[in-house]
């Protein structure tokens, strides 16, 4: 368990392999340890996203920051798809100040592994 500057909750998604719909909920529902009866659908995903009762523990009192990486081969092979989870991503930010959803640059957790403190410039 981690915590950003803010003192949120920090979960990591990583999509790295992902490249539809069904790859994407699996991920989120692992990441978010969301309950069994998550519905894999968007509306299910935008409900459990603003629903603090099933969010990781440690993130209702302090909220959450969910970390997105690894997006890039979903958003180029679905690219309507992935609009639709930045929709509803942005949209369950904006119903919970609590919630910070941020894409990252760069790539999957499986490339950072073992890659703290180093950059191509060094």
């Amino acid at each position: 368990m981690t915590y950003d500057l803010t003192n949120r909750r920090v979960v990591p998604l990583d999509l790295d392999g992902v490249t539809d719909k069904a790859g994407l909920m699996d991920r989120c529902a692992r990441a978010l340890a969301l309950p069994d009866w998550f519905g894999r659908n968007w509306d299910a995903l935008a409900d459990s996203l603003s629903d603090r009762t099933v969010w990781p523990e440690g993130a209702d009192g302090r909220g959450l920051l969910l970390v997105v990486r690894g997006w890039r081969a979903c958003a180029d092979a679905r690219p309507q798809e992935w609009a639709t989870a930045q929709e509803v991503f942005a949209e369950a930010a904006e119903r919970d100040p609590a919630l910070t959803v941020a894409l990252a640059v760069g790539g999957s957790a499986e490339h950072l592994t073992g890659q703290a403190g180093r950059s191509d410039r060094d």
